[in-house]
């Protein structure tokens, strides 16, 4: 059995720009199974991020299955470097 492991193109700089905020971020992109994309430290807390590249991208039915049945925080998009930022500004409060 194979698992899509595509990576969004803002990937990256949403990872570089959590990091440069003080984010601690651990790239789990590459497991499969509809788990999301990082999984970002900050100030205490943990949440997991998915990262698509718009508005418009849709989860997959993997991340559809995997967030419905997550017993922990409501898995977070990301869709860019903007969102990152406001992700930092709501874990800062």
């Amino acid at each position: 059995m194979t698992y899509a492991k595509r990576v969004d193109l803002n990937h990256q700089e949403v990872v570089k720009t959590l990091r440069l905020l003080g984010a601690s971020v651990f790239d789990a992109s590459r497991m499969g199974l509809g788990f999301p994309d990082l999984v970002v430290g900050y100030k205490q807390k943990t949440v997991l991020v998915e990262i698509k590249s718009s508005e418009q991208k849709k989860f997959t039915q993997a991340q559809l299955k995997f967030m419905e049945n997550w017993n922990g925080s409501t898995v977070i998009r990301i869709n860019d470097v903007e969102g990152a930022i406001r992700l930092i500004k709501v874990l800062d409060m």
